[in-house]
């Protein structure tokens, strides 16, 4: 125990006072004679007795008051177990992810509660030391070291931000502010499991790490897992159907969740879902007709206390249709015409390959090649530049194929003309493969299959999404740049009846859908780096800028041919809706979501993400659950655990003894 002001001990001498008073409180008595006296003179000499004994648990009392009086004055403290040196550097960082906004065990908000304890720390330790604060948006005032009245300004600037980083990002975060003196490092965390990563196996020994974790209340989180279209093909005017999954996070099932569908702006569906604790559980919401062009879709629904998560953006984008070109040897109808006359759908366009404009190639989303046993090189090297270029291509052979110049189409050394055989069966699909995902309501293994025999042969392809059922495959793709469907039959009765079977038309389409020009998806993540573009009439030195609300933000982007590929900004973009303007004309809409690990609300203890981290006599953890206690927490470790408070109890004690003496001791 040390004493913050010990010259106070000084006023020690002021216990001889009572001392003095006792000593010579002497009082002149007056002598009584008595015939008999021996009975009085016990009674006077028990009564003495007592009378001392009194007198000498007052002096007692009063001797106490004094000493505990004065060891108040003196600020007896326990010594702090860390010491406050001059010239200190201290990193501050503050999770400021969207989880951070659930609330603590008192209804504080997990943000709030980690900016209180970083004004706690910068009000304790000395005025030279220099600090630097890092967020999860690692904004550029983290990048040099602030004073203490710059902290405190930066504080009321921090809000929730929709950047999640791991543990390991914010450790080379730290290592990337140079000097390796030592110094304090504060983390102030939820430590969510799901975004805090793998935790290094150790942590530098020669910083002090100190965890401050935020503990919330014991709460459960409703979030949408993900959303998709019945029909992915998304054509203007048809009647489509959403699917929403919903995650339960908690312990507890979650009866009737009252979901509302918003399509820019105007709600446009409702209903309830029961979804279990720990479950997912499915609603459907039926689309209008009348929808075309670029549709803003919200879906939202109330959870407390967690609410950053309530709402969930999509983009329906009923865009330009897909655009089919056949290439074939005659002006015939063709099976590919019939399944592409879709006109709400496709915009389809056949030519004789001895009448083809080899400039359409450009404007095409898939180019079918059907029939032609030969394929000249003129042709061939346009195709071929397509297919490099990003573009689709089917490949449905003639009855008799010359395999060197399918070959030079191609680019598949081992293609062969296969050998003659008797039409087999197709295996029924591997409703597994992504291409299929969505295709068929029911995935019955009773499903009956087309009969084919081929004409093409390019090895074995454990990857082929249809196959015979000796196993060789029938319908391929492979990534050239962009895609090469191969069909191993010809469009003709004596090859194969693929063509007129149920499974074909759903087949062409999924094909068609793969190779749409315009794939923007439904909607991204934040946590994502990229978004891929595929924009027709792109002007080389106009950036496409991103406009969402009052932003207006131009991202880092790449334009190769008809794609784009842009950087998203994670500092700048917040989950929304975005347009894609290229001058003054909107040439998109894209949507922005939380990365759904964000919605996922278990957390670490101190001791576990410690443990993780090697378990080092430089990591200390901070148990404080409120701004109360993290600021006398902090206290005692470094300025120690005063005691002049349990020092003015016992002086008050005592001296409440004293006057239960005088009052009722006889």
């Amino acid at each position: 125990m040390n004493f913050l002001y010990p010259s106070f001990l000084w006023a020690l001498g002021v216990l001889a006072i009572p001392i003095i008073i006792h000593l010579f409180n002497f009082r002149r008595t007056t002598r009584i004679y008595f015939s008999n006296n021996r009975f009085l003179r016990q009674v006077k000499e028990a009564t003495t007795a007592k009378r001392k004994l009194k007198h000498y648990l007052i002096l007692a009392s009063r001797l106490l008051f004094l000493f505990f009086l004065v060891i108040t004055f003196c600020q007896p403290i326990i010594p702090a177990k860390n010491q406050l040196t001059e010239h200190h550097t201290i990193i501050l960082y503050l999770d400021n992810s969207q989880s951070m906004s659930a609330q603590m065990e008192d209804k504080v908000r997990g943000l709030d509660a980690g900016v209180t304890f970083i004004g706690n720390i910068v009000s304790l330790f000395p005025p030279d030391t220099r600090y630097k604060l890092i967020t999860n948006d690692f904004a550029p005032f983290s990048n040099s070291f602030k004073t203490k009245a710059e902290i405190i300004d930066l504080l009321t600037q921090i809000r929730l931000s929709p950047v999640s980083r791991t543990m390991q990002e914010i450790v080379d975060r730290i290592r990337q502010q140079g000097s390796a003196q030592e110094r304090e490092v504060f983390w102030i965390s939820d430590f969510q499991k799901s975004t805090l990563g793998t935790i290094p196996a150790s942590l530098d020994s020669a910083s002090q790490w100190h965890l401050v974790p935020i503990r919330f209340a014991p709460m459960s989180n409703i979030f949408v897992d993900s959303a998709y279209l019945e029909n992915p093909f998304a054509a203007r005017g048809e009647k489509n159907v959403l699917r929403v999954k919903v995650r339960n996070d908690g312990q507890r099932d979650i009866d009737q969740l009252s979901l509302k569908l918003s399509i820019n702006g105007i709600q446009s569906g409702a209903g309830t879902i029961d979804v279990p604790q720990q479950g997912i559980a499915e609603t459907t919401f039926d689309l209008a007709t009348g929808l075309s062009g670029m549709n803003k879709a919200t879906i939202s629904f109330n959870d407390f206390p967690v609410s950053f998560d309530n709402e969930f953006y999509f983009a329906l984008n009923f865009t330009d249709k897909i655009r089919v070109v056949e290439i074939k040897k005659d002006n015939q109808p063709s099976p590919v015409e019939k399944v592409y006359g879709n006109k709400q759908v496709f915009s389809y366009a056949g030519f004789a390959v001895n009448n083809f404009n080899y400039n359409l190639l450009a404007q095409a989303d898939l180019v079918v090649v059907n029939g032609l046993n030969t394929v000249d090189p003129s042709l061939t090297g346009a195709l071929v530049d397509y297919i490099n270029k990003g573009g689709a291509l089917l490949l449905v052979p003639g009855t008799d194929p010359d395999i060197a110049s399918l070959k030079n189409l191609t680019q598949l050394p081992g293609l062969q003309a296969a050998a003659k055989a008797e039409p087999m069966e197709l295996d029924r699909p591997d409703f597994s493969n992504p291409f299929f995902e969505n295709v068929f309501e029911e995935k019955s293994v009773s499903l009956a299959m087309p009969r084919a025999a081929r004409a093409l042969d390019w090895g074995a392809d454990r990857s082929a999404i249809l196959r015979l059922k000796n196993d060789l495959p029938f319908l391929s793709m492979f990534n050239r740049g962009g895609k090469l469907y191969i069909l191993a039959s010809a469009f003709e009765s004596a090859s194969t009846d693929f063509y007129q079977h149920a499974l074909f038309v759903p087949v062409m389409y999924r094909i068609a859908a793969s190779a749409r020009r315009n794939e923007t998806r439904p909607y991204y993540t934040l946590r994502e780096n990229l978004i891929t573009l595929r924009l027709d009439s792109l002007q080389p030195d106009v950036p496409l800028k991103l406009v969402g609300g009052r932003e207006e933000i131009i991202p880092g982007q790449r334009a190769v041919g008809d794609r784009v590929f842009i950087e998203i900004p994670k500092f700048s973009v917040e989950q929304g809706f975005y347009d894609i303007v290229s001058q003054s004309d909107t040439v998109g809409l894209i949507a922005f979501n939380l990365d759904k690990d964000e919605s996922l609300m278990d957390q670490y203890t101190g001791e576990e993400v410690k443990a993780q981290a090697g378990g080092g006599d430089n990591i200390s953890i901070f148990t404080a659950a409120s701004s109360n206690a993290f600021s006398n927490e902090i206290k005692e470790r470094y300025l120690g655990t005063p005691l002049w408070k349990y020092a003015l109890l016992l002086a008050l004690l005592f001296l409440v003894t004293e006057v239960l003496l005088i009052r009722f001791l006889k």
